[in-house]
């Protein structure tokens, strides 16, 4: 048997992996990150060349280095035929193989799913399959999203999931190690990876999308999804343009004027220090995204794209780490950059701000008193395993546009462990709210004496899971002439004056979130929530469920349903009720009772 190697590329800040594997003399590489300079390295101490590079599919949760790798080395650069990429690469299509030399060869097997063109590598030794590559197809205990690429197609790409994960597992053998790039903590994954290694075998015997059939895999898939990092949208285009070389020399030096100048412009300064000592102290109007934490994920998540930021870090290696992992999502050059202590950051006669950091076991204390507000920034689907009953709930990546929701008072921020709580707690801090960040693990909560409810609802058939999502035409018949449920549409008045599902409700969410209450005419009956893509609807079906209302959303909003073909009339409206609106719109629902004809 001849002797091979596999390397595993590490990228734990956005829970993803690439990998170096080959022989003697020449190796492949899959999915490589966009700082290469690492696998360069790795190569180099292996002795062996890098032949090929391979694309599993074009990434839409970082920037890869797949291009420029391939250009530095010389080796081949595989990318899937069906991609739609602008620049020079090898198609590979269902079927492909390329040689690496001392009896190793990479055999291509189309897995669409995650994305059209997915597709997953299997590393031969002497035709026998040792390891597959599966990218975002088949994970540890799950697979990888198919909602990233066009809403329209989630449900579609869906069930090509459980087909490709089936071929897998039928195709390969048992002992076949499965190296898959995402599911480690990556927001591209459906959800957490059961384990860091595995394989075939495990994965026919325990995989969901192998031992569920299609329609109860796709339902329990599509229920489950969360929101997508907002930064997604920006990547999977950087990564079909080609993206340009790294440049992680450091950058312009910033003193305290010019930190503050930058605050006074309007742009983003980041401290990385942790949370701890943030809270103890810093320069007023900075946020804090710890360097330790999931830094390029929360702080592209957050940041508004292309707005200029300046980074404060305690010395120049934490500095130098923070902008290797934020090229890997495509901010690739700070303004502006300071290193040091505090008291170098501030002006002569400026006061560094501050706010306190407790315990549930504290909040506890004082929940009661008049003037405290508890605010949850965790994602959906952890509020709807449990929650403080009576807590207002922001996810921390909605937080800077929706500031003006939050009641007045002393704002007592939580999350599940501490992370999240202090960039909200920044946040809020930089727009002058009174605040308290809650370092605590969620656990403690229930143990202190707070009131934890569990779940939302039940609506999805699974205890504690979050509200169920059903397909357009699912809603259709839901919401029809025969069905026994409303329509709803939480989109905003531009959007539902452009084209709405004829007989549909409008109730913007903006107005549901400011309490405005649902029309009379539909009170007490089943409500089929629908917005653009989605996400919109997923928030309101948690408020409209936390208020005992019988709810659901639609997987892919209007997009879908246009695909699906279902009616759609446009004009300022039909005749639908309208929730905070004017006169007797609130009163009644016209027509047909907000059923769709």
């Amino acid at each position: 048997m001849l002797v091979f190697f596999i390397d595993t590329v590490d990228v734990p800040g956005l829970g993803n992996r690439g990998y170096l594997a080959g022989g003697r003399e020449a190796a492949v590489v899959v999915d490589p990150p966009r700082d290469i300079d690492r696998i360069i390295a790795m190569a180099a101490r292996r002795g062996v060349r890098i032949s090929h590079v391979v694309e599993t599919h074009v990434h839409n949760d970082y920037v890869t280095g797949g291009l420029e790798l391939a250009r530095l080395t010389g080796a081949a650069y595989l990318v899937p035929a069906g991609a739609r990429v602008a620049y020079e690469r090898v198609p590979v299509g269902d079927g492909d193989t390329v040689d690496i030399g001392d009896g190793l060869a990479l055999r291509a097997l189309a897995t669409p799913g995650h994305t059209p063109h997915h597709t997953a590598y299997v590393l031969e030794e002497a035709g026998r399959a040792m390891a597959v590559f599966t990218g975002g197809s088949l994970l540890i205990g799950t697979v990888g999203r198919p909602d990233l690429v066009e809403p329209r197609l989630t449900e579609r790409l869906a069930r090509a999931q459980h087909a490709s994960v089936h071929r897998l597992a039928a195709e390969l053998p048992d002992e076949t190690a499965v190296l898959p790039t995402h599911g480690f903590g990556s927001f591209c994954s459906s959800g957490p990876a059961a384990g860091d290694a595995t394989t075939i075998g495990e994965q026919r015997a325990t995989n969901e999308a192998v031992t569920e059939d299609a329609d109860t895999f796709v339902a329990r898939l599509l229920s489950g999804l969360d929101d997508i990092p907002a930064y997604y949208a920006h990547m999977g285009p950087a990564n079909a343009a080609g993206p340009a070389p790294v440049d992680l020399t450091p950058p312009a030096r910033a003193d305290a004027d010019e930190i503050a100048a930058r605050l006074a412009a309007g742009e983003w300064v980041v401290d990385l220090r942790n949370r701890v000592a943030f809270a103890e102290g810093h320069v007023g109007g900075t946020f804090n995204f710890a360097a330790d934490g999931q830094l390029a994920t929360y702080l592209a998540w957050l940041l508004p794209w292309g707005k200029p930021v300046t980074l404060l870090a305690e010395s120049p290696e934490q500095l130098a780490a923070a902008q290797r992992e934020l090229v890997r999502v495509g901010i690739d050059r700070p303004a502006a950059a300071a290193t040091g202590p505090l008291a170098a950051w501030l002006r002569d006669g400026e006061r560094p701000r501050s706010f306190p950091r407790a315990t549930f076991a504290e909040l506890a204390a004082r929940a009661a008193d008049r003037g405290t507000v508890v605010l949850d920034v965790r994602r959906e689907s952890e509020r709807g395993r449990e929650h403080i009953a009576g807590s207002l709930h922001i996810p921390v990546h909605q937080l800077r546009d929706r500031l003006a929701e939050i009641p007045a008072g002393t704002v007592w921020v939580h999350c599940a462990g501490g992370m999240r709580a202090a960039i909200a707690a920044s946040l809020l801090d930089a727009a002058g709210r009174s605040v308290v960040a809650v370092e605590d693990g969620f656990d403690a909560a229930r143990e202190a004496g707070l009131p934890v409810v569990s779940g939302v609802s039940d609506v999805s058939g699974v205890p504690g899971g979050a509200p169920a999502r059903i397909t357009a035409e699912q809603a259709r018949t839901r919401t029809g002439l025969d069905g026994d449920a409303v329509l709803l549409d939480v989109r905003e008045p531009e959007e539902w004056a452009a084209g709405h599902a004829p007989g549909a409700v409008h109730a913007p969410l903006s107005a549901l979130t400011a309490g405005a209450p649902l029309p009379q005419g539909i009170q007490g009956r089943p409500l089929v929530v629908i917005c653009r893509t989605g996400n919109r609807s997923r928030q309101a079906v948690e408020l409209l469920v936390g208020r005992r209302i019988d709810a659901v959303d639609v997987t892919g909003g209007m997009g879908a349903w246009a695909e699906a073909g279902l009616p759609v009339v446009a004009g300022p409206g039909d005749g639908s009720a309208v929730a905070g609106g004017a006169g007797d719109n609130n009163n009644a629902v016209a027509g047909d009772g907000g059923r769709t004809a």
